[in-house]
Order: C-alpha cells, then sequence, then structure tokens
C-alpha cells in the first residue's frame, strides 16, 4: 500500500495559518480526496485544470470520479478547463462568480503556470466580495483604488502541478487587464496555495522540454541565491540541497523519461529552490534579462538555459568565490562529473559558465537567443529594458549602462 509523506514546504518563515504543505507518494486524486475532507473538511470543490490535460488524458476526469466517489457525488460543484496565458482580469472573474453561486469552499488548480495565478486571484477576491472588473482593480498595489485593508482569502487552494516552476509555492501572483493588457502583481500573505500534491506519474504528461527547462529554472533560482550580492548561510544550504536534487534528477529524467523517482527528486528540489528565493535573497541578470525576454514568447525556463552561464562568465571577477561553491557541488554529483568530463571539461580549469553550459547542452536545451527565434533587431529594447529590472539592479556586477547589458546579450546571440 502506498504511503504519504505530510509534511510543511518550508521550515520556519509564513504564520503558521498560512504554511504550506506538501504530499507526496499518494496519486493526486486519493490525496485530494483525503485532504478536502480531513484537513480542510470542504464540502464543495471547483477544480481549475490545465487545458491541455482536459483534451489529452483522463486525468482531469479521474480527479473529478474520485472526488464525487469518494466524498459524495456532489463534492465537486464547478469545473473550469484551461485559462488564456497570463491569467486575464475577465476570465478570473468569471471564476470568482461561478465559484461564488456554487458556494465553493476549496480551489483545486491541476496543472501549472495560469491556473495556480487564477486560483491565488480568485480566492483573495471572494474573501473582499469582488462582483466587476473595477472590484478586481482595487486588490492590487498598482493602482491609487488599491484597498489598504484586504480581508484574508479564505477559501484553501491545492494545487497539483505538473511542471517545475514553483509558482504553487508562493503568495503572489499575476493578472492581466483586458482593457489595458497591463499585467498587475496581486498579493497577500493568505493566497499562498495550503497544499502541494507532488504525484511524479502525472508529471510524465508533461511534454519533456517543458519539464527539463522549469527544472533549469529552478537550478537558476538556486545558483543566483549562492551567488547573490546578499547571500545568506541558510539560503545556501537551501540552494545547495535543491542543486543535488535537480541537475542529477533532470539528467536521469532526459535519459530515462519513465522512471519516477528521478522526477520526484526534481520536485522536492524545486521546493528548495524556490524556499531560497522566498527568503528574499536577490536574485541577479539571469532572472532580470529573462524577464525581458518573456513577452517576446521565451519560456521562463528557456531563459534560464540561455541566460545563466553568460551572466556567470560576466559576473565572474566580482563572485568567483561564490561560483566556486556552485561548481563544486556539480564536480561532487557523480552524473553530472560524468557529463562535464564527457564533454572534455577539466576540473580547476573551466568555470561555472562552462559548466552549466555543457550540463544545459546534454539536457537538449537552447542556448542562444536564435535558437528561439529572438533576432538581433531586438538586442537594443532587451538591453533598455532589462535595466529597469529588480534583478538587474541587484546583480553581483550591478547593471548600470545599456552597453554591460549588450556585453551579456552578445555572448548569448547565437550566430545571425
Amino acid at each position: 500500500m502506498a504511503q504519504e509523506t505530510y509534511r510543511k514546504a518550508f521550515s520556519g518563515g509564513e504564520p503558521q495559518e498560512f504554511a504550506t504543505y506538501i504530499s507526496y507518494g499518494l496519486a493526486y486524486p486519493e490525496a485530494c480526496v483525503k485532504h478536502v475532507s480531513e484537513t480542510f473538511h470542504a464540502l464543495r470543490v471547483y477544480i481549475l485544470a490545465s487545458g491541455s490535460l482536459s483534451r489529452n488524458t483522463d486525468a482531469v476526469d479521474r480527479l473529478i470520479n474520485t472526488l464525487n466517489q469518494g466524498l459524495g457525488k456532489r463534492t465537486v460543484v464547478g469545473v473550469k478547463n484551461g485559462i488564456r496565458p497570463h491569467t486575464y482580469f475577465s476570465d478570473v472573474l468569471d471564476i470568482i462568480n461561478k465559484a461564488r453561486d456554487c458556494n465553493a469552499d476549496c480551489l483545486i488548480t491541476l496543472g501549472a503556470g495560469s491556473l495556480t495565478d487564477a486560483a491565488k486571484v480568485v480566492s483573495l477576491a471572494l474573501a473582499n466580495n469582488v462582483t466587476n472588473l473595477d472590484e478586481l482593480d482595487t486588490l492590487h498595489w498598482d493602482k491609487p483604488t488599491y484597498r489598504k485593508t484586504l480581508q484574508p482569502a479564505k477559501v484553501p487552494i491545492i494545487c497539483i502541478p505538473t511542471s517545475l516552476s514553483a509558482g504553487e509555492y508562493t503568495s503572489h501572483g499575476g493578472a492581466t487587464d483586458d482593457r489595458t493588457h497591463h499585467k498587475y502583481p496581486f498579493a497577500h500573505p493568505s493566497i499562498g496555495p495550503r497544499l502541494v500534491i507532488l504525484d511524479s506519474q502525472l508529471s510524465k504528461t508533461t511534454p519533456q522540454r517543458i519539464w527539463l527547462s522549469t527544472g533549469i529554472r529552478a537550478v537558476d533560482h538556486c545558483v543566483e541565491a549562492i551567488c547573490s550580492i546578499k547571500a545568506t548561510t541558510k539560503g545556501d544550504q537551501a540552494a545547495e540541497n535543491g542543486l543535488r536534487k535537480l541537475l542529477p534528477g533532470l539528467l536521469k529524467t532526459k535519459e530515462e523519461p519513465e522512471l519516477l523517482e528521478p522526477r520526484l527528486q526534481c520536485q522536492l528540489g524545486a521546493v528548495d529552490a524556490i524556499s531560497a528565493v522566498l527568503q528574499g535573497i536577490p536574485m541577479g541578470a539571469s532572472h532580470g534579462i529573462g524577464h525581458q525576454l518573456g513577452p517576446l514568447g521565451v519560456g521562463h525556463g528557456e531563459t534560464s538555459c540561455i541566460m545563466l552561464p553568460a551572466v556567470s562568465k560576466w559576473n565572474k571577477p566580482v563572485n568567483s568565490t561564490q561560483q566556486q561553491k556552485v561548481l563544486d557541488i556539480l564536480w561532487e554529483e557523480p552524473s553530472v562529473k560524468h557529463v562535464l568530463e564527457k564533454w572534455h571539461l577539466e576540473q580547476g580549469k573551466n568555470d561555472l559558465g562552462d559548466a552549466l553550459d555543457v550540463v544545459f547542452r546534454e539536457l537538449g536545451m537552447p542556448r542562444s537567443l536564435k535558437d528561439v527565434g529572438v533576432g538581433g533587431d531586438k538586442l537594443d529594447a532587451l538591453a533598455s529594458g532589462s535595466l529597469q529590472d529588480r534583478w538587474c539592479k541587484t546583480n553581483p556586477a550591478p547593471l548600470k549602462m545599456k552597453e554591460q547589458v549588450m556585453e551579456i546579450l552578445q555572448l548569448v546571440i547565437g550566430d545571425q
């Protein structure tokens, strides 16, 4: 019989009533039945499900049927199959009103990305009696209409992620105003999901490129945490734990996609990675420049594959000691060491940028802007936009001039 591990995602930090827990070892439908009933004592569940999972798999039907069979045929009171990227206000408002109409007392997301953001905003909006777009506009702090006093979210969120992006561990999200196409941040300690269910079998439904690239995004969190201008002992330990799970797990998953244990190690490594970020350690230019690549259609994970090795090389004169810590971890992991030697790298000779480069190539990830269809004509705007990003401002070698960003971009432009 399968055994469940159920524990807090992080030690310390958030108030107990807002703590996020993780569950793994049980299949996600059975874990949901258990915690909807025993942990949250919920009676009316509203599900936000991935469109691709709904169309291409039986994953959503399995969840609905197991909940209704285990807890009563009227347990699932609503299902939203798919949501547009960037989480538009109108889509969120539709879910808010439907969830309110059916008196939902638990939200479950099955999938990743925009669904998680939507659930966070929905839960906050339900607690603050939002019924229209103008009222939704008062919940984010980027507007003068922002409500100074927000009621905490009361409807708990259970997330069942299918990637390694780890947004389900944070208490902030984003949603886009249809009227302006501007994306706004929503944040409150109460909107972080209360439970994240990790199911490595379900993760096999995720296209390998997405699984691996979102894993590299988590690696980016770890590397930039250790190499940060404000690195901490606690953050370094979380990041090291993450790297030791993620890199061997990703390499093994690439080699043998059917194996479940490496996938679980990746999922647990992503928890360690986001833990370092949530401690408030400022990231660097890989994150900062990556934010500007997103609107050009490059996934967050792929931005890390392209930018992190180059940023590491550019920062090396100012944080070589911290980079050596990361490099030592890579050489100490047997599967990573095997890849480094396969690509003819030598310990003590090649730097962190070299090591990350060959690991990402081994995983089949894009390594240049050309690989993701970004031409040289976009560099000037990329550089200008990057200077405004908060993580470029906290890069170990501060980026103060456009020419500095251009130097980094020239390292990754590819043959164009």
